[in-house]
């Protein structure tokens, strides 16, 4: 009979090394690329098609392409590739249009304070992100503004300050909303937003009922009159309203109501003043500027206005959600390149006579409004993916329901929807180009214009300056898409299982 005989082990075992194909760039090569047979053929094919597409590109753009001359001759030699004599020689054209040379300083500058706002901005460890923010929001779009026109706009203070008033009266109506929440504050708001509606109907109706007043109100209409005392009283309602919440309450609702009214005297100030700047008009503008102004004012508006219409569209009160749901469905069923048309030729027809925007001005308002309703579903996705028992909790607790959203649902829903935001902001940068159709000489407008020289006239100047344009476009885009991943990754938004 045979006895075992347990082995132990006296000493750790020695430590192997891992195979070479499992570890390293080997190890990712076989385990990604040559995996199996039909991965290992698919790999084949796609690296023979990348060799072939790199190989033309870069000889046509690189090797064979022309880098110096002064004309088109440099560019007709027989087998050449890329004109980049033609870039150069078009190339701040497309940056500043037809702005005036001597003035391009003010386009700089506009550039130069716009990136030192925005870098760190987006830089998580640096400081004061709340007054970088404030300073990108509303002090550089009047900077920009005033250097990109020139400043001193003619138009009336006395008009001015008209429509100051009304506005404050308008938000002061609303000031209930903020105290009370949606639910209590419409009961003690209702009074003052009726009569602020009633205004803003005669105010309308003002411009085609013109009924004369005594010489002493000579050239105001009665209907104008009685609208501004119709809102004057909604405004008076809402901060009674909001005074009797008591001082705790109040105090920052009025703080703010203060504020933007004291903003917005600042702002016709600054407009009206003269700084000695030479008048520049927007027709001069032109390439690159066209084309950042367009996509900015779009994405800036766009997204604060798409919440307020995905919150609105989820709304208990019909009214609100039913403006919601049409404005939103009526802008989305209708082209860019339509909305882009009745802004330049057909929106004029509709104002009072000897009323008129500038043409870029009338282009900004539609493509922030058609945007606006393409980010307000992109919100609402978010909106819908926020467990409802949340909001229920929120309640609960006694939260409001603007402190319930800003506290609790939009951060995550916003979260959950960085990719769809960021989709439509770079949908929105390529759909700069279609201001081209209605006369703005956008970077892709300016760029085709650039083919009618008859001295950059040759077979390479089109796919040229085709392709650099594409490069530009490539290089913003890229660069918004690889930030949103950024964030993605350092807020986590991943479900992990």
């Amino acid at each position: 009979m045979e006895h075992s005989v347990a082995y132990v082990r006296t000493e750790d075992a020695p430590i192997l090394k891992p195979p070479a194909n499992l570890v390293g760039v080997r190890g990712w090569v076989m385990a990604n690329l040559f995996p199996n047979w039909s991965n290992s053929i698919l790999t084949v094919v796609a690296a023979l098609f990348t060799y072939w597409v790199l190989s033309n590109v870069l000889g046509w753009a690189i090797f064979r392409a022309t880098w110096t001359g002064e004309s088109r001759d440099a560019c007709i030699v027989e087998g050449a590739g890329a004109c980049w004599p033609f870039v150069q020689a078009k190339f701040a054209q497309w940056i500043y249009g037809f702005y005036p040379i001597d003035q391009r300083w003010r386009v700089n500058v506009c550039f130069f304070v716009g990136a030192a706002a925005l870098i760190p901005l987006l830089m998580p460890s640096l400081p004061y992100k709340k007054w970088n923010a404030l300073f990108l929001l509303f002090a550089f779009p009047l900077l920009a503004l005033i250097l990109l026109t020139g400043g001193h706009f003619s138009f009336g203070f006395g008009a001015f300050i008209s429509f100051v008033v009304q506005f404050l009266a308008i938000v002061a109506a609303f000031l209930p909303l903020t105290v009370f929440g949606i639910e209590n504050g419409i009961k003690s708001a209702k009074p003052g937003l009726i009569l602020v509606a009633l205004g803003l109907v005669l105010r309308v109706l003002s411009y085609a009922f013109d009924i004369p007043l005594p010489a002493i109100l000579d050239g105001v209409s009665t209907t104008y009159l009685i609208a501004l005392l119709l809102m004057l009283a909604g405004g008076a309602w809402g901060l009674l309203q909001v005074l009797g919440a008591g001082p705790q309450a109040s105090r920052p609702v009025l703080r703010a109501w203060l504020s933007g009214g004291v903003a917005l005297l600042l702002v016709a100030i600054l407009l009206k003043w003269d700084f000695g700047l030479e008048y520049v008009e927007t027709s001069q503008w032109g390439g690159l500027l066209v084309t950042l102004v367009v996509a900015i004012t779009g994405i800036v508006f766009s997204l604060p206005v798409g919440i307020l219409l995905a919150l609105g569209r989820r709304s208990n009160m019909p009214i609100v959600k039913y403006f919601s749901i049409g404005f939103i469905e009526i802008w989305r069923g209708v082209p860019l390149i339509t909305v882009l048309f009745m802004a330049s030729y057909m929106l004029p027809l509709f104002l009072p006579p000897g009323t008129n925007f500038d043409k870029l001005t009338r282009v900004l308002i539609g493509i922030a409004l058609f945007s606006s309703a393409y980010m307000a579903e992109v919100v609402r996705g978010g909106l819908q993916a926020i467990p409802k028992g949340q909001i229920e909790a929120a309640q609960a607790l006694g939260l409001p329901y603007w402190s319930t959203m800003n506290l609790i649902v939009l951060p995550q829903a916003l979260r959950i929807v960085i990719p769809g935001i960021v989709n439509s902001f770079i949908s929105l940068f390529k759909d700069t180009t279609l201001v081209t159709v209605v006369g703005l000489y956008d970077l892709m407008g300016i760029v085709i214009a650039g083919f009618a020289d008859a001295k950059w006239a040759s077979s390479q100047t089109a796919p040229t300056g085709y392709f650099t344009a594409a490069l530009l476009f490539w290089v913003f885009c890229f660069g918004m898409s690889r930030y949103s991943q950024y964030v993605e990754r350092r807020l986590n938004t991943g479900h992990k299982r």
